[in-house]
């Protein structure tokens, strides 16, 4: 077996008894990103002289017999919408083409100190806002497991790497599902955190009352190991939580013996393809054998929570992306009469069609005589769908539902209907409206493509949602990367 091909648990065991360096680690993985991201495009920047640097600084620190973190010397990529001090953020537009950030987010900072080693920035829709990663100004992502879908979005580019091999571990950030649902088309685990446990400083943001930075890895210890080193409090977030957190990966336990597992019946209803609610009613079953009980459950509200998503977060996004004005960093058109028309010029040229459409949205939805009707109702809705998380919750300890109402679509197959396109968030948005954690975790093959089940949790109870997550694991088995 390759390097790359193996976990950063199994990895960090070998770099302490000496069977390999961060180095070789780290030139199998560069070397797998130079023989398949012509096929797969998820990166859009690689750093191989930086990262071959930091690997050899590992190494020396372990022969010295330093005493390092359980990820240092672990190769890693990072969504292009975090900041990373001297190393090209754009977000997938056109807008930041040049942008070199002058300071690391609070995510970077942690992943330093660990010592894990930065391989380079991945491709992702435009500003975090599609489910395809088709929306790059720069390429398209494509799915290792078949080369004719998409990866999901906006997190593409940090799942396909992580299934093709080409990183052991990424970041990505999920405002509406963006770390699940590639997670689920591309076979990997991902986990969006509890609104406030992961510091979103230096997260460019889309919709700040959602947006999450987490973890992606091919098996479920990887991403314990990866959300305990990110987590914290941050004094530069006033939305980070200050409390104390555990040690997810050394706490892993997969009896679920007595867990209380929710089905609410909203989630395998119309929309979801039956092959995928089958594949996750059986996976449920499974669990049940092993002890758990199967709790059925009704979260009414999620019939509306697509569309006051979709209203909240562009009317965040409108806000949030009004700084990009061509004034202070990046994109500037050329030709231009006054600053008025600087501003048009520069943002109609350095948008894609994605985000200005949500900036229209978004600033519709704000205008005077339409607030009421459309941005004040939705966030009532996600009043209301938070009282019903709780209600459940006083019921079970996690949620099961389809991480996706279907396996990866086709390339191309949604880019002409955005209401489609939106229509696969369904299984994920209650999530980041509520504030809640969620995993997705592989739970076999929908007609040789793979399927997600995604566990919700009770905020800040994380721990449970991995250990749930670890035994489905344990029915399926851990991923590795595909052949592309």
């Amino acid at each position: 077996m390759e390097l790359y091909e193996m976990s950063a648990n199994e990895l960090s065991l070998m770099l302490r008894e000496k069977k390999c360096s961060s180095e070789e680690i780290t030139r199998s993985v560069l070397d797998r990103i130079k023989s398949t991201d012509d096929k797969v495009g998820a990166y859009l920047t690689v750093c191989e002289e930086n990262a071959l640097s930091k690997a050899r600084e590992v190494d020396a620190k372990f022969a010295k017999g330093e005493q390092l973190s359980p990820l240092a010397g672990i190769p890693i990529g990072i969504k292009d919408n975090i900041s990373t001090k001297g190393i090209l953020t754009t977000c997938a537009s056109k807008m930041l083409y040049n942008y070199v950030p002058p300071f690391d987010a609070f995510v970077i900072g942690k992943i330093n100190a660990a010592d894990m080693v930065i391989t380079g920035k991945l491709n992702m829709d435009e500003f975090a806002m599609g489910s395809s990663t088709e929306n790059s100004h720069f390429k398209k992502t494509h799915n290792p497991h078949d080369l004719d879908r998409v990866p999901g979005g906006s997190s593409g580019g940090s799942a396909a790497a992580v299934a093709a091999g080409s990183a052991v571990v990424t970041l990505g950030s999920d405002t509406g599902g963006s770390i699940r649902m590639p997670a689920s088309y591309c076979g990997t685990v991902g986990l969006k955190p509890t609104y406030g446990a992961v510091s979103r400083y230096g997260l460019v943001a889309f919709a700040s009352s959602l947006d999450q930075i987490g973890p992606l890895a091919r098996n479920v210890t990887d991403a314990a190991m990866l959300f305990g080193t990110i987590c914290g409090h941050d004094s530069m977030d006033a939305t980070s939580a200050d409390r104390e957190y555990p040690d997810f990966a050394g706490k892993l336990n997969s009896d679920v013996k007595g867990l209380r597992i929710g089905v609410p019946k909203e989630y395998f209803g119309e929309g979801v393809d039956d092959s995928v609610k089958q594949a996750v009613m059986n996976t449920v079953r499974e669990l049940e054998k092993k002890g758990a009980q199967l709790v059925d459950i009704s979260l009414p509200s999620t019939k509306y929570a697509l569309n006051a998503y979709y209203i909240i977060s562009s009317a965040e996004a409108s806000s949030n992306l009004a700084r990009f004005d061509g004034v202070k960093y990046g994109y500037r058109t050329e030709n231009y009469d006054s600053l008025i028309d600087m501003y048009e010029k520069t943002r109609s040229e350095g948008f894609g069609d994605e985000v200005k459409r949500r900036i229209m949205l978004g600033t519709f939805v704000l205008s005077s005589g339409f607030f009421d009707a459309y941005y004040k109702k939705a966030k009532l809705v996600a009043l209301k769908i938070v009282e019903e998380f709780n209600e459940a919750f006083g019921r079970c300890d996690i949620i099961a539902t389809p991480a996706t109402p279907g396996t990866a679509f086709r390339l191309g197959e949604n880019m002409g209907d955005p209401t489609k396109m939106y229509a696969a968030d369904i299984c994920t948005v209650t999530v980041n409206i509520a504030g809640l954690p969620a995993v997705s975790v592989p739970c076999g093959k929908v007609n040789g493509l793979p399927a997600g089940l995604q566990f919700i949790g009770k905020k800040f109870d994380e721990q449970t949602l991995l250990n749930s997550a670890l035994a489905v694991e344990e029915l399926y088995g851990e991923t590795r990367p595909v052949n592309v």
